[in-house]
């Protein structure tokens, strides 16, 4: 992936639906270039797909965040198979720096955000985590 096609996906990422046209004059290429660069960026599997965030999606989980999870010793793969399991969980980041994983947490009451919080603390070999509630989201995807 070049310059180019980086740029192509960041404009993408701005507005999935924007025409060839829009997107040729935006990034300075012919609208032909930028069809074959989207096409090859699907058939290398670069691009997965395009998707549409409807209002009530959002509107399910009311109540999101985040919790960086500290792990000890060697439970990690363990502990991720673990939190897989959990349906609250819609996604479940591996990272490096002071903490080990990431959840995305979304539930529809703040009660049961808590309940969560307290089974994933109770897993054997998380020694730390820090939650960030979400509270508004201005991008996404």
């Amino acid at each position: 992936m070049d310059d180019m096609d980086s740029r192509l996906i960041s404009a993408l990422r701005h507005d999935a639906r924007a025409s060839l046209s829009d997107l040729s004059i935006q990034l300075g290429m012919s609208r032909t270039t930028v069809r074959t660069r989207l096409e090859k960026l699907q058939a290398r599997g670069d691009i997965l797909g395009f998707t549409v965030v409807l209002r009530e999606d959002t509107l399910k989980d009311p109540v999101r965040g985040l919790m960086m999870i500290g792990i000890e010793g060697r439970g990690t793969e363990r502990i991720i198979r673990q939190l897989q399991g959990m349906t609250e969980l819609r996604a479940v980041h591996s990272t490096n720096g002071r903490w080990d994983v990431i959840v995305e947490i979304g539930t529809d009451t703040l009660e049961r955000f808590d309940d969560v919080l307290f089974r994933i603390r109770r897993l054997d070999g998380v020694v730390a985590s820090e939650t960030s509630l979400l509270l508004s989201t201005r991008k996404s995807g």
